[in-house]
């Protein structure tokens, strides 16, 4: 997933925690370099759009679902 609007430390670190928290998450890695998020997920369990409001709930915009 593309993110914009993510420049530091803690950006990373609230993408990341906003996705965790989600059940069915496993893991999510941001690389803030590249403006992006490797998610590890159950997709019986949360939706990509679950994922998308996530991120905007945590201030960021996601621009390209990968």
């Amino acid at each position: 997933m593309k993110i914009a609007g993510m420049s530091c430390n803690h950006c990373k670190m609230a993408v990341e925690r906003g996705l965790s928290g989600l059940s069915g998450v496993d893991s999510a890695v941001v690389n803030l370099a590249e403006g992006t998020v490797q998610i590890s997920y159950d997709p019986a369990t949360v939706s990509t759009s679950d994922l998308q409001k996530a991120v905007e709930e945590a201030g960021y915009q996601v621009v390209e679902l990968c």
